[in-house]
């Protein structure tokens, strides 16, 4: 038995301090005692709340592929990636998008209203591939649909076949502006050799019209007036200051290397999310009450030393959460209060094991050091099979998308690992020390027996 319990919980006290203080604040700041004037530490510790605790849209797009054509994984992750970038762009913040099997991409965007749902919906899925084209003298009004091709010659059979001067790849900056009227216009600057091709051909095609063409549609259709030489330029439209935003974002971040359709989406709204959060926070007081309660009326010392260590592992776990930034769902907060039930396990095995070896007339010390011993084999192999288990359905969430699946293993996960830690750092050394600061005689009184 560990006779020195005092030596882990030197170390272990000053760890939960720390973890109640992540636990209770936003932001945690430590000044560097080697610079003055600097911090050691500087941190957002601000709780993150899922979207079905917040409120958001989650939404499941899935690649447009024509019969034979394959999609790799480098052009899903691209793809990922862009979604991620506009999104970013748009202001959505703790967005998460992550690709889901072969062909899907999930993704989750907490905090938006409804109209904003709708608008980051509109955004991720278009493809974001600009063309100016060639109209030669035909004006094509607003949202008209037109065939494109970058050979010298049209193809056969097409009819209405424009030429692509050059595409969205030659934009260097995009960004929005407003005209002399306050309209809301989309201002562009092309790389050098964007400029080049774009100062030959207005300089050749005075009075003739030139498209801009967004996946394949136009968008807007001014007349060349003069060469324009240097590269800049705006693109006219029936524009809102969010649609032009919306249409910069997507030719600032690139097209999409395929197309994407919507799948499933589903929007929740705040007020229900706040709702769950508040039910969620009861259930889990009440639960800890009970266990509480039972613990100290059943297992007397013992039961009360491990309600001590089952608030230090609630603070410890929350604070992993916290200062790593993991985001905190309805599913891993299942998997958070399941991973209390292991915790109690573990104690419940080795207190179950020491009134045995109690009941068998062996003396306090001997039965603590034995029932610690022939517990371990079983907490052991429980935890391992437990933590196998999280790690499959970890990998199942992330490959097939299930985000509910992904939270509630994750949670578990770590509170498994920290309920051990906890067990064996604080529980066992906390018991020892207080039956040699105790040292009770009465064993029906202090453990129930």
């Amino acid at each position: 038995m560990n006779r020195n319990p005092s030596r882990w919980l030197f170390l272990i006290i000053p760890l939960i301090i720390l973890a109640v203080w992540v636990d209770v604040s936003k932001q945690i700041t430590l000044a560097n005692p080697f610079k003055p004037g600097s911090t050691f530490v500087d941190r957002n510790v601000e709780t993150r709340l899922g979207l079905d605790l917040r409120g958001g849209l989650q939404v499941i797009l899935e690649a447009v592929l024509s019969e034979g054509q394959t999609v790799t994984v480098d052009q899903m992750e691209v793809a990922r990636s862009v979604i991620e970038n506009r999104t970013n762009a748009l202001g959505v913040s703790e967005n998460v998008v992550q690709v889901a099997g072969e062909i899907r991409i999930v993704g989750e965007f907490p905090g938006l209203s409804e109209e904003d749902a709708k608008t980051v919906l509109a955004t991720i899925q278009q493809v974001g591939q600009l063309e100016f084209v060639d109209l030669g003298t035909t004006f094509l009004p607003e949202g008209t649909a037109v065939e494109t091709y970058t050979s010298d010659t049209a193809p056969e059979g097409v009819e209405n076949a424009y030429k692509t001067i050059m595409t969205g790849e030659d934009l260097s900056a995009v960004g929005v502006d407003v005209t002399q009227l306050n309209e809301p216009v989309v201002a562009f600057e092309l790389t050098s050799r964007g400029a080049q091709i774009f100062a030959d051909f207005t300089s050749t095609h005075s009075g003739q019209y030139i498209g801009i063409a967004l996946d394949k549609q136009i968008i807007s259709a001014p007349v060349v007036k003069d060469p324009i030489t240097e590269g800049k330029g705006i693109i006219e439209g029936s524009f809102t200051t969010e649609s032009a935003n919306a249409l910069a974002v997507q030719l600032r971040y690139g097209s999409l290397p395929v197309p994407l359709k919507e799948v499933d989406s589903r929007y929740i709204g705040p007020t229900l999310g706040e709702d769950s959060l508040q039910k969620s926070i009861i259930a889990g007081i009440i639960g800890m009450i009970i266990v509480i309660l039972f613990m100290s009326l059943y297992y007397r010392m013992p039961g009360m030393v491990a309600s001590i260590s089952i608030l230090a592992y609630a603070a410890l776990t929350f604070a992993i959460f916290k200062y790593f930034h993991f985001t905190l769902t309805l599913p891993g907060i299942a998997g958070f209060l399941l991973s209390t039930g292991s915790a109690l396990d573990a104690n419940i095995l080795v207190f179950e094991r020491v009134k045995e070896e109690l009941r068998n007339g062996l003396t306090l010390s001997i039965a603590l050091d034995k029932g610690w011993k022939r517990a371990w084999s079983s907490i052991r192999d429980s935890n391992a099979a437990t933590i196998i288990t999280s790690a499959i359905l970890f990998w199942f969430g992330s490959s097939f998308g299930a985000t509910i699946v992904k939270g509630f293993s994750l949670t578990l996960f770590l509170g498994v690992v920290t309920s051990l830690f906890t067990a064996i750092c604080i529980t066992r050394p906390l018991l020892t020390l207080s039956v040699d600061t105790f040292k009770p005689t009465n064993l029906k009184r202090w453990f129930g027996i």
